[in-house]
């Protein structure tokens, strides 16, 4: 028997993550495109190998939110998150994807030399990593998260 009147308009975790995921993953592929032209293969690469470019990184970067998201919920979510401890779950996930990118972009860049910024990329000095691939994983995850947590409208307004 369901109690009547009790309204719930929190979301459910498997929906927060779905909703995390779908934006990440379209915010991401709109800021790859937008941003490749702070990189060599923008002057030196084919439309194919750009467009490759575009769509790898994007998958790479969904595995990265991915990563980050399950990892920040399941190190500081808790058993009522999405309810709870959202700020707490923001911030580890952003920390996550951060860390990961200055090791990616130090790995990518120095070592195996897989690509390259073009002199117009900002650079963040002593980290010697792009500004742009940074900001990234900083606004992009609180857009898809602000997103997430949006509650669901259902129904007609009784507002009307």
């Amino acid at each position: 028997m369901r109690p009547q009147g009790n309204v719930n308009n929190s979301i459910k975790p498997l929906t927060a993550l779905r909703r995390y995921m779908t934006m990440l993953v379209l915010l991401n592929l709109i800021w790859e495109f937008a941003h490749m032209p702070l990189y060599t293969i923008w002057e030196e690469g084919t439309t194919e190998e750009i467009l490759f470019a575009a769509f790898h990184c994007t998958g790479g970067d969904a595995l990265i939110g991915l990563t980050a998201i399950m990892l920040a919920v399941f190190l500081s979510g808790g058993t009522r998150w999405p309810d709870e401890r959202i700020q707490t779950v923001l911030f580890a996930a952003i920390f996550i994807g951060v860390g990961y990118t200055i090791f990616s972009e130090w790995l990518n860049i120095v070592v195996r030399e897989a690509w390259a910024y073009r002199d117009i990329m900002p650079v963040v000095p002593i980290l010697n990593v792009g500004l742009s691939p940074l900001l990234q994983w900083i606004v992009i995850p609180v857009l898809a998260y602000v997103v997430a947590l949006k509650p669901v409208r259902r129904g007609k307004s009784q507002h009307a």
